[in-house]
């Protein structure tokens, strides 16, 4: 009998939140609408396309997508007004300023609680790493490496380091110089398709390569590679002044250290908790991992997969999961 009881008691409660969640469906299909802000590396198209699968396919919403950038998109947060919602791939502390300004004086943009780390640092091809002895940063100055890193025949070796005029590219400048690594190598500064290509050349090629890495990103996946050692972060190690805040930044700034690991999470206009708490509601439940990013941005980077396509698949093959953010 208690048996029974309990089994109904279960069933109930299951089919009670199924109708809380269609009701929610249908005040959805109705009324709320949110608009993601676009960037498109790999990594954010996976998140970006995800909410837009739930938001349209299991909750009846309208999604809008605008290109942007940091900038434009918490302007448009901080507004509130519907231009731009949602930035759907926050990295912190790169973009502590925005935080300080909108998340904790303005109080007009909101980061989700549920995050995922991401790491930073200078990767090699493992076959470089294991037939030269490459295990840390600073086994790039030595005169033998730095021969094998140069592919224009300048007698010094290049180190991609990131996008230019983004923050983590002055900061890689910066630690590059600082480590000693820029007497026997130049930086390079590309778009990361750029990167890609020229890793994806040596790696057929069995050559040497170095150049600044992070993840999630697919490239894990693409091929086998080694993060080379650095003296772990500390943040007396640091003093980063970035170009925008003075025009000696190079000369004031140092770094002797990693990066410290990254806080990666969702970002939303409070106001969207008045105009669409329904999708608010998922946008701050939706709780992602390192590894299943990666996978994602593999997908899409390295495979040349269409994201909705990616998300769609990935979403139909993990109800429970999803299901969980929805509350059931």
């Amino acid at each position: 009998m208690n048996f029974t009881h309990n089994r109904l008691t279960k069933e109930f409660l299951k089919f009670g939140l199924v109708a809380v969640f269609l009701l929610m469906g249908a005040a959805a299909s109705k009324a709320e609408r949110v608009a993601i802000g676009e960037f498109k590396y790999a990594n954010y198209q996976a998140i970006m396309h995800l909410i837009k699968a739930l938001v349209e396919d299991r909750l009846g919403g309208e999604v809008e997508i605008v290109p942007a950038n940091n900038a434009l998109m918490y302007a448009g947060m901080d507004r509130g007004k519907g231009e731009i919602d949602v930035h759907a791939d926050v990295w912190i502390p790169n973009q502590r300023d925005f935080m300080e300004k909108y998340v904790i004086k303005n109080e007009t943009v909101v980061y989700s609680k549920n995050t995922h780390e991401a790491r930073t640092g200078f990767c090699v091809p493992k076959y470089f790493a294991e037939e030269h002895n490459v295990q840390s940063v600073f086994d790039l100055a030595r005169p033998e490496i730095a021969a094998m890193l140069d592919s224009d025949g300048n007698g010094k070796g290049e180190i991609y380091i990131g996008l230019p005029g983004s923050a983590q590219v002055a900061i890689n400048h910066v630690k590059l110089r600082d480590y000693g690594l820029l007497v026997s190598n130049d930086r390079v500064e590309a778009d990361f398709a750029v990167n890609y290509a020229a890793l994806g050349d040596a790696v057929r090629k069995r050559k040497g390569y170095a150049f600044f890495c992070w993840a999630p990103d697919g490239v894990w996946q693409q091929h086998d590679l080694v993060q080379l050692e650095e003296p772990p972060h500390d943040s007396s190690c640091v003093k980063m002044v970035q170009p925008k805040e003075d025009p000696d930044w190079l000369k004031k700034s140092k770094i002797t250290c990693a990066d410290a690991t990254k806080q990666v999470q969702i970002a939303y206009s409070k106001s969207l908790e008045k105009r669409s708490p329904t999708i608010t509601s998922l946008l701050a439940n939706i709780a992602l991992d390192t590894e299943l990013v990666s996978s994602w941005a593999f997908e899409i980077g390295s495979k040349k997969r269409e994201p909705a396509e990616v998300m769609k698949e990935w979403i139909k093959n993990n109800p429970e999961r999803v299901d969980s953010w929805f509350g059931l």
